[in-house]
């Protein structure tokens, strides 16, 4: 079984959205499986790697581009 790769698109969400679409998505993926959220609010850096260590999933790599914010994470089992 080969791991998925999703590119989730938060751009011009405000918090709670980026967490809640994050939180839809990985519903619909397989442990092992990779989620990149591209957000544009700044709260998603500290907010989804939150969610994360609560829901047993890895952040892989946070990154700031311009003016976006992408984090990757593995998901775990829940």
């Amino acid at each position: 079984m080969s791991q998925r790769h999703q590119q989730l698109d938060c751009h011009r969400l405000l918090c709670p959205m980026p967490v809640i679409r994050v939180q839809d998505a990985v519903a619909d993926l397989a442990v092992g499986d990779l989620l990149t959220a591209v957000c544009t609010d700044p709260g998603a850096l500290q907010d989804i790697p939150a969610w994360c260590r609560i829901n047993g999933h890895e952040v892989v790599s946070t990154e700031t581009g311009d003016d976006e914010y992408i984090i990757t994470l593995r998901v775990g089992e829940t």
